[in-house]
């Protein structure tokens, strides 16, 4: 069985007069982030591994995740950044199957979208969610539409 653990990042900066790519988190961001991740270790929700979009705000948040849940530091995977839900289905598929639990972090509206693809569950996925999505398959290559039940979901404030 795998599980896939979903975040988006935390509330980011809005225009640092840079590129988005480089844009830092706020402050409440990094609150927000370890919050949720120790809500997660509270419930001993602790993926194996995390990969991330490289993007600041993205690669951040994966840290704090990581420093909070006792994980080495996260993977990065440019194709994260501004993916589809093709391109994210794309690099679960190629998730290494040593691991069983996996984090990805990444940016909407991707995260909503292979959320709703994976799952069906229609959610609004606001900065620092997390959703733990479980499949009945041993391989990451088999996990396509449909085939994930969603069993956890949470952000700050719900």
């Amino acid at each position: 069985m795998k599980k896939l653990l979903l975040v988006r990042h935390a509330k980011a900066e809005k225009d640092t007069g840079g590129k988005d790519f480089d844009r830092p988190l706020k402050y409440i961001g990094m609150q927000d982030a370890g919050f949720m991740a120790d809500r997660l270790k509270e419930k001993l929700i602790v993926p194996e591994y995390i990969v991330a979009s490289p993007a600041l705000r993205t690669l951040t948040t994966a840290e704090i995740f990581a420093d909070h849940l006792g994980l080495p530091a996260p993977t990065t995977n440019k194709s994260i950044f501004e993916a589809s839900e093709k391109t994210l289905l794309k690099i679960i598929n190629d998730l290494p199957d040593k691991y069983d639990f996996v984090a990805l972090v990444g940016h909407n509206p991707g995260i909503a979208y292979i959320l709703q693809y994976l799952t069906g569950a229609a959610m609004e996925v606001h900065t620092s969610a997390v959703a733990v999505i479980d499949f009945e398959i041993d391989d990451w290559a088999s996990i396509s539409k449909g085939l994930g039940t969603l069993a956890y979901f949470s952000w700050p404030n719900g």
